[in-house]
């Protein structure tokens, strides 16, 4: 025991380095070391911290979880623990009663929390009993990791002739199941339980969860058990064993310590135990769990051992061990002897699953006492915890449970007659006392005999599984006679992560959960068990080839029976479908889902709107009109959401309005309609053309479908405006110092500007302000580059009326920031200045960041002239702060204010409104988080900046290409807002290692040989844009090609040419056109209004074609002509 100081104010969790030698810590180092200051800001004289521990386990009484400490010299308390433990654990203090309760979901999900834990108490600790202390290598947990001799009991693993060597695929893990992966390897590794390994097999591995929340690795044996011969050594039937307990008064338990590790592999077979990981192939040289021979290899094992004892004084199944005596002086002399044969064998037992001297102990599903057997309360638990019914539908329940035992019950209407008569007539709902006299003797009947029978090993076993959205029931029956008779029922509430889970895992749950509780009837039965389930996919377990992680281990758990599952009727199950649905369970469930549902009348079409300029890329990028009409028709044909309809609907599927919904987002069937929410998510204005991160987290806002994160990934990487506008990004040289993580929102904020821009509503500039804790950015227009003077009173009008002074800014070394103007207001209002080293504006790289991103949108949606830029800045900032930040991991709007703003009308409305309480504990919790997320961030920047530059991808003849506009000519305004690159183009030939040829348009007048380095491979085509070029359409006899858009006008050789964007070819195909051959007077009309001063026709025959003007209410579309509009050519 130790004494352990909360402390608010400690930013993190701390231990003596003295205290944490003591205890074999491993250390590890920090990058850079930590600063640690006293209250009064002083750093303390022990220096900065350099060193954290490797995670321990830490107990306050019951609760346990697993810790890391900064190790330093703490001068009065060995362990404190800080502001990180607090905000995991939110403990609530009584400092009357020096107690400390621990009722946070996290601690009852994690730590296994008692109700109240005494901090100044010890924990409850089992330790061996002094008579036994002589034998405390016994339990030596160090002891236990030697490497086990051979023995006549080996494992031995026999194949069936002419078998395939099984040899199966890594599965992926998480970042922490890789660390415990490795710390696997290197603990085994040492001990010599495993080897590398050059065998043919290989295994793949996974890991599974503790409820102490330790992983477990496990190996897949499931390939290899299937060409194994099977050891037909008995399992001790339960019955007999339990037979033999007649007239003992006093029981120990001992339960061994890495039971099956005890035991090695035969040699010669250790290369079929072969498993795969990242670090390599490896064998094991003792026996895991898994191998289909194991059980009986042990028991076998343990049976010759403690040949003499067994019966005598000892039963033993598997790895529990039982020692009974008929006085507590024999029974001394007893356990003294098997601990003693557990020594000369060298098998180690578990202390803290150990139990001495009792009078009663609960063993293989019974409870043992003097008195003799009696059920294990776990047993009858789910019925005699069974809450009376309030209403006529939970009644109606309890009684289609009891109808099913109504034979075995003498005098059965006599209690069920008052229950029956509460729901009698359109009488309200009134439960009697006669009622919960009836209920309460009903219940006792089922939980006695001849109801409950005692399970027998001899007879067939059945198990009825069902699960409904918020608990699972099972009941473990056996034939007697014509009938069925239960020997045990189960039933408990879903946890929160369960209740995520399919309807299809919810069943499967509810079977494994009844093999894991009754595991000592069921694993090793004689018969074949037989799984009764209402939901008929189930019965392709065993067969099913496609297994999300979760399943692949349940599957493993499944390896260990024998059982065939049969697919019943829904009337079949009604004992386990009325355990799963007792009212207790459901009073727990949220009233989400009977949330009301919408009504046609609430639904808008989705649009958005369209302006004259024309975006660079050649398709459409507004989307066409997703509503829920169309969403509803398309599910209505759909056949996976027609099977999930026909199944009926469980959480996390709901409908609403006749829409499928996958966790209140709507389902889109395949087919136009995820066309358009990809469209609407990523190409329009609001959406911004961001990349795979944010767009995945826009959509799923609102829309889902199976493998969603495919399709996002493949339409982004297709997309043509993101492959020409976006800048290819290279690592810089040198390390990267991070700038301090600001504590709070807008403390620390950046500005830049972004010049040289085409006029555009009179402003050539923007400034770029950016806070560094929530990414939130304002961008504002300037008439030019602002001075020292101007730039405050912007960032009064448009910074500090907002959030108010920051306490530091980052900036670049302009003169606006560098002035004496400047330096003073910032002295006088008590703001830092941090400006950037000469010569290397990375210092302010958050800015330079976001006006990348700005100007990567810009080039997006400007017009060709790149005059309309102005008016997307409000469009522009709002797609900005609703992109989900890769370093925060939330959106800058939903990290400032708490909540995700709308940008089109949702398909589904939304009724929920939090409390002002609620929602302000959200936002502080969001922001503490984001402080996390940023540290974590930084750290990761820094990594991956310190790497080396990789090479290119390879680039083939006949790949097309991007190319790159760093070096062609550009007869746009702007550059800044030019496309980055152009094509795809065709590689027709590789003149040399670094030169490539390129199948160029004939307008393109240049030589087509080009360097490596301007040559991007191209990503992918989608398919709506791969489309061939459309074939000219012939009028008198000549081929005329249709006209999208006439972007710009000159004169060439004194004749007026304009600029022509083609319906159905890309950017690269534009040509400049005499005006004599373009027939579309109205866009020639339109475009010479918009820009006045641009070349036009003299005042004679063709201007008056166009002069007269647009009437009003003339429609004219922003992708395609009104009506079809023609060049008349020869030939093309």
């Amino acid at each position: 025991m130790v004494h352990a100081m909360i402390d608010s104010g400690a930013t993190n969790n701390f231990i003596d380095r003295e205290y944490a030698d003591s205890l074999g810590l491993q250390y590890h180092d920090f990058k850079n070391a930590r600063v640690v200051q006293a209250i009064d800001g002083r750093p303390l004289k022990t220096g900065p911290v350099s060193q954290w521990s490797e995670p321990t386990r830490m107990w306050i009484r019951e609760h346990m979880e697993e810790i890391s400490f900064f190790v330093t010299e703490v001068p009065h308390f060995p362990v404190i623990l800080g502001i990180p433990w607090l905000t995991l654990h939110d403990p609530s203090i009584s400092w009357s009663n020096r107690e400390l309760q621990f009722a946070s979901k996290y601690c009852q999900n994690h730590c296994l929390v008692a109700k109240v834990c005494h901090a100044t108490d010890t924990e409850p600790i089992i330790t061996l009993p002094k008579k036994y202390s002589e034998y405390w290598d016994v339990f030596n947990e160090k002891e236990a990791e030697r490497l086990p001799p051979h023995r006549p009991y080996d494992c031995a693993i026999d194949l069936v002739e002419g078998a395939p060597i099984p040899r199966g695929h890594l599965y992926s893990l998480t970042e922490p199941e890789q660390e415990a992966l490795r710390e696997f390897i290197e603990s085994n590794l040492r001990k010599g339980f495993i080897r590398p390994s050059q065998s043919p097999a290989a295994s793949p591995v996974m890991f599974v969860k503790k409820k102490s929340g330790e992983l477990r690795l496990v190996v897949d044996y499931r390939a290899l058990n299937n060409i194994t011969k099977r050891n037909s050594y008995p399992l001790p039937l339960i019955s007999d064993l339990l037979d033999r307990l007649r007239g003992a008064k006093v029981y120990t338990k001992l339960d061994l310590r890495g039971a099956y590790n005890l035991v090695r592999i035969r040699e010669g077979d250790e290369w079929k135990t072969a498993f795969q990981t990242k670090f390599g192939l490896f064998e094991s040289r003792v026996m895991n769990y898994g191998l289909c021979g194991a059980p009986a290899t042990f028991q076998h094992f343990v049976n010759d051992i403690f040949q003499d004892y067994l019966d005598r004084f000892l039963i033993i199944y598997l790895d529990d061990f039982l020692v009974f005596s008929r006085s507590q002086s024999e029974h001394e002399n007893h356990v003294r002897m098997v601990l003693q044969r557990l020594r000369d064998h060298g098998l180690y037992a578990k202390l803290e699953k150990c139990a001495f001297d009792l009078q009663e102990v609960d063993f293989l599903g019974y409870r043992v006492s003097p008195l003799g057997l009696s059920m294990d309360p776990a047993k009858v638990s789910a019925v005699l915890e069974w809450r009376a019914p309030t209403n006529k539908k939970e009644v109606q329940r309890f009684l289609g449970f009891a109808n099913y035992y109504r034979k075995f019950i003498p005098d059965f209407a006599r209690w069920s007659d008052p229950i029956t008569s509460c729901i009698r007539g359109k009488q309200p709902f009134r439960w009697t006392d006669q009622a919960e006299k009836g209920f309460q003797q009903l219940k006792k009947l089922f939980t006695s005999q001849p109801i409950l029978q005692h399970p027998d090993p001899e007879t067939l076993f059945v198990v009825q599984a069902d699960a409904s959205d918020v608990a699972i029931g099972a009941v473990l029956l056996q034939p007697v006679g014509d009938h069925l008779h239960p020997c045990a029922f189960y039933s408990r509430q879903l946890t929160a992560p369960e209740r995520n889970y399919t309807i299809w895992e919810k069943e499967l749950l509810a079977i494994k959960a009844a093999f894991e509780t009754w595991r000592h009837w069921l694993e090793g039965a004689k018969f074949p068990i037989e799984v009764h389930t209402d939901h008929r996919n189930l019965e392709h377990l065993r067969t099913a080839r496609k297994l999300n992680q979760r399943q692949q281990r349940w599957a493993l758990f499944f390896e260990r029976f024998n059982f065939q599952i049969h697919y019943v009727t829904p009337a079949q199950t009604k004992q386990a479908d009325a355990l799963s649905r007792k009212p207790e369970y459901a009073a727990g469930r949220k009233e989400t889902f009977e949330s009301q549902l919408l009504q046609p009348e609430n639904f808008a079409t989705l649009t958005v709107g369209n302006t004259k300029s024309t975006p660079i890329e050649s398709t459409p990028s507004t989307p066409g009109p997703l509503c829920a009409q169309e969403i509803r028709a398309s599910q209505q044909v759909d056949a996976w959401a027609q099977d999930q309809l026909r199944q009926g609907l469980h959480f996390p599927f709901s409908l609403k309005d006749g829409l499928l919904c996958y966790r209140n987002h709507v389902y889109i069937p395949p087919g136009p309609g995820r066309e358009k929410a990809l469209r609407l998510c990523h190409d329009c204005k609001p959406a911004g053309h961001f990349g795979l991160f944010k767009t995945m987290h826009l959509i799923l806002r609102d829309f889902w479908w199976p493998k969603i994160r495919k399709d996002v990934e493949k339409y982004v990487n297709t997309c043509p405006v993101c492959q020409r506008s976006k800048t290819r990004r290279e690592k810089p040289s040198g390390l990267l110092h991070p700038l301090p993580t600001p504590s709070h929102p807008w403390e620390i904020i950046s500005a830049d500007f972004i010049t040289d821009l085409p006029p555009s509503c009179g402003f050539t500039t923007i400034l770029v302000v950016v806070d560094l804790f929530t990414k939130l950015a304002h961008f504002i227009p300037c008439e030019g580059l602002p001075t020292a003077k101007e730039t405050a009173d912007l960032f009064l009008q448009h910074v500090f009326r907002l959030h108010g002074l920051p306490k530091s800014l980052v900036t670049d070394r302009g003169s606006q920031f560098t002035s004496r103007f400047w330096k003073a207001l910032q002295k006088l209002l008590g703001i830092d200045s941090r400006l950037s080293s000469a010569h290397h504006p990375q210092t302010d790289g958050q800015t330079e960041r976001t006006n990348a991103t700005l100007e990567q949108y810009l080039r997006c949606y400007v017009n060709y002239q790149q005059d309309n830029w102005a008016s997307l800045l409000s469009l522009s900032e709002f797609a900005y702060n609703n992109g989900v930040q890769a370093s925060t991991k939330e959106t800058p709007f939903f990290a400032n204010y708490g909540f995700h703003p709308r940008f089109f009308p949702p398909v589904i409305e939304t009724s929920e409104v939090p409390a002002a309480e609620d929602w302000l504990q959200e936002l502080t919790a969001v922001q503490q988080l984001l402080l996390q997320q940023l540290d974590q961030a930084k750290e990761d920047y820094k990594r991956h900046a310190d790497k080396h530059r990789q090479r290119g991808p390879e680039i083939k003849v006949g790949d097309r290409v991007l190319l790159s506009t760093r070096f062609l000519p550009s007869h746009r305004p702007c550059r800044k807002l030019d496309a980055r690159f152009i094509g795809p183009y065709q590689v027709v030939a590789q003149l040399n290692p670094v030169t490539f040829k390129l199948q160029l348009p004939r307008a393109m007048r240049i030589h087509p040989v080009f360097h490596r380095s301007l040559l991007l491979p191209a990503d992918g085509v989608r398919p709506d844009t791969d489309r061939p070029a459309p074939p000219p359409v012939w009028v008198d006899g000549e081929e005329e090609f249709e006209v999208q858009d006439i972007l710009d006008s000159r004169f060439h050789r004194r004749r007026l040419q304009y600029l022509i964007d083609w319906v159905g070819f890309g950017p690269e195909e534009r040509s400049w056109e005499d005006a004599s051959t373009v027939h579309a007077p109205e866009l020639t009309r339109r475009f010479h209004q918009t820009y006045p001063t641009k070349p036009r026709p003299r005042a004679s025959g063709r201007e008056s074609q166009f002069e007269r003007g647009l009437e009003e209410g003339d429609s004219v579309m922003s992708h395609g002509p009104c009506s079809p509009i023609f060049w008349h050519c020869s030939a093309r």
